[in-house]
């Protein structure tokens, strides 16, 4: 039987608007726990006040509507089911011959369509305010941290090197300190300083071709700029003390950046500084990791719904909601379980990369089909 499009929209209508619901709920659980938790740390610094946590926490929000819309849209597509069936409307819709497959185009397509407004459109205002949100954290409520918390205090880099062999790079090792814009080497630039440098210029093979150091190295305009710089050549004899240009891909963003989580970076942007995080000697796995994860956040979505519809469209007899709840809940936790336990081998490299994002995406998928499959089929 066909489907008509108000049966269609009705359905996807009461999905949405449940799922909605739901997810400002928790959006608001979330949020109040995470203030409050603000607001003791900030007790014990005078010099904050009320507006600062509130700031943070409020900043936070899109990242928290980005890690619940997966579980806004379980439990809100249980409820908008489960509430169709109790009212038997989708009993009567199936008695007039529609299968489940057909009333559940509409709320399917819904959640795709938020799946792709959370990895398209929240997750780059979710990065950006989180970045900010965690940069007032680390100004106003922690201690220390930042690049000079490092092992031994010492920064290393790798970067590409071609003045001396196409396929050359080059290791730089220092001192992170703090940037300052006081001194007008190059007005108006963003600068990101190294004391007691030392760089080791090493061909493709790893043969070392240079060693260069200096008290002190700039990045500044896309090069590292080393006042009275020492270089030693093949011959091992020291140069005169001379300034010395290090052309770089690096910049000041993207050196803090690679120390921050990342789920402060951009969607659109994480291809590009993957590439240039790698060629700079860091491991990018949680990058790749968290860059896969968005590209499965509309799957996950879909793969919510069907296991919403799958626990939900059931006709329950006395003490049936509990249990349907309480399955569509477990679900949600062991689908969450399971992400957690994927992204960490996947960081410590026991699984690939795409097999630890798409895991739990992928489980929620064959669950719920399983369901749908036994509800329709028997």
């Amino acid at each position: 039987m066909v489907v008509t499009p108000t049966l269609t929209l009705y359905v996807a209508r009461n999905f949405l608007a449940s799922t909605l619901i739901v997810m400002a709920g928790l959006i608001g659980l979330v949020a109040l726990f995470d203030f409050i938790e603000l607001l003791r740390r900030a007790a014990t610094r005078p010099n904050v006040g009320f507006s600062i946590p509130l700031e943070i926490a409020a900043m936070r929000l899109p990242f928290v509507a980005l890690q619940i819309l997966p579980f806004a849209i379980l439990l809100g597509g249980i409820v908008a089911f489960w509430r169709l069936t109790r009212s038997s409307e989708l009993i009567v819709a199936r008695a007039a011959g529609i299968s489940a497959w057909g009333f559940l185009t509409g709320p399917l397509t819904v959640a795709v369509l938020l799946g792709m407004l959370g990895t398209f459109g929240i997750s780059p205002i979710s990065s950006a305010l989180l970045a900010r949100a965690e940069r007032m954290d680390q100004n106003f409520l922690r201690t220390g941290g930042g690049l000079s918390s490092l092992a031994g205090g010492r920064l290393w880099l790798r970067q590409a090197d071609r003045a001396l062999d196409p396929q050359g790079v080059a290791i730089i090792s220092g001192r992170p300190v703090a940037m300052r814009d006081s001194e007008p080497v190059l007005r108006g630039a963003p600068r990101f300083e190294l004391q007691e440098v030392t760089v080791w210029r090493l061909s493709a093979d790893d043969r070392p071709l240079a060693r260069i150091e200096a008290p002190v190295a700039r990045l500044v305009d896309g090069q590292w700029v080393m006042e009275a710089a020492v270089s030693f050549g093949a011959d091992r004899l020291a140069r005169p003390p001379m300034r010395l240009a290090l052309p770089t891909e690096l910049t000041p963003d993207r050196i803090q950046d690679s120390f921050a989580s990342p789920e402060t970076l951009d969607f659109w942007a994480l291809p590009r500084f993957i590439a240039v995080l790698e060629e700079a000697g860091f491991s990018a796995v949680r990058h790749r990791i968290q860059f896969q994860s968005l590209l499965a956040l509309p799957a996950l979505a879909l793969g919510m719904a069907l296991l919403a519809a799958g626990f939900s469209m059931r006709q329950t007899r006395r003490g049936g909601v509990a249990q349907m709840i309480g399955g569509g809940v477990a679900a949600g936790f062991a689908l969450f379980v399971l992400d957690k336990v994927s992204n960490e081998m996947g960081e410590a490299g026991s699984l690939p990369v795409i097999l630890a994002a798409w895991a739990p995406t992928l489980a929620g998928l064959l669950l719920a089909l399983a369901l749908l499959l036994h509800l329709e089929d028997g």
